[in-house]
């Protein structure tokens, strides 16, 4: 194994505290990536692992020799990419929310892989703030405010959000028309994956956020649940108007509030602040740009 490889090995193995994972991660046998290491700390006369029967962390000399391995391999591939014909190659590992995804990323993905047929992409779907680098991500797409200072949100667009609950509901304990009418009211509990919180009601009124929370009936931590919840008459909820707009036209949920919005959401795409960003990550956003860019929210 050249040097080069064996450096790709330990950046991976520290990204992924695992030789094992490091290993399935670049299709090598475990003991090959053992090896490398070895043969990697041999060379350069120094630990850069230390290794526990759970995890593997890397020593002081391992953290200042992976950054600089981190910048040596981004600075190759920009090189090779930059002299020669070929396009941006290899595993991208990159996690979405679902339904985000599903809507306006998967119907356009066919674009993608005509302009990068050598690019492989793994998909994850999660709601939650991963750590990339623990994780072996690259990068991910997500809906809310960037809460990580160690990540850097590339904002792609921002998502319009409305308020809304079931006709049953309405009919049941009437149509709210201002803010003040919400008294005697209650919402889906939305809890945050972030801070474990529930979420309030977001409100524009002349400019100004207030926020309203409401007696719960019950709370949830999926999406799918939430809307589930509001169909089945049980509280007020907020979303962005494209999850909606399906239920606004079949009549299975009624619009409220309008004259008050909740404030818009940002989608972004994250990825960690200490990483060297690849060719073939740089392709992928700047082409998620360009597919948010065209698209007409509701």
């Amino acid at each position: 194994m050249d040097r080069y490889d064996a450096m790709r090995v330990f950046v991976r193995i520290v990204e992924r505290r695992s030789f094992t994972l490091a290993a399935q991660d670049l299709g090598l046998p475990r003991a090959t990536v053992t090896d490398a290491i070895k043969a990697l700390e041999a060379r350069l006369g120094a630990r850069l692992l230390q290794r526990t029967t759970r995890h593997v962390r890397p020593t002081l000399d391992g953290e200042a020799y992976y950054g600089r391995c981190q910048r040596l391999i981004a600075d190759l591939e920009d090189a090779e990419a930059a002299f020669s014909k070929g396009k941006p190659k290899g595993l991208l590992r990159v996690d979405v929310q679902g339904m985000l995804a599903r809507t306006f990323v998967m119907p356009r993905l066919g674009e993608f892989f005509a302009l990068y047929p050598e690019i492989e992409l793994h998909m994850s779907e999660g709601d939650r703030f991963v750590d990339l680098v623990r994780e072996g991500v690259d990068c991910v797409l997500r809906v809310g405010e960037l809460q990580d200072s160690e990540m850097v949100a590339h904002r792609l667009t921002v998502l319009r959000e409305a308020t809304c609950a079931s006709p049953a509901y309405c009919q049941s304990r009437g149509a709210p028309q201002r803010i003040e009418d919400l008294a005697g009211h209650a919402m889906i509990g939305f809890r945050s994956s972030a801070t474990g919180a529930i979420m309030p009601l977001e409100f524009s009124v002349e400019g100004t956020l207030r926020t309203v929370t409401l007696p719960v009936a019950m709370t949830v931590t999926g999406a799918e649940t939430y809307f589930a919840a509001a169909l089945a008459g049980l509280g007020i909820i907020q979303a962005p108007r494209y999850r909606l707009e399906k239920y606004f036209n079949s009549g299975e949920l009624v619009p409220l509030l309008p004259d008050y919005p909740p404030s818009p959401s940002q989608v972004s795409l994250l990825y960690p602040r200490s990483k060297q960003l690849s060719p073939r990550l740089r392709v992928f956003m700047d082409w998620m740009v360009e597919v948010f860019r065209t698209v007409d929210l509701p």
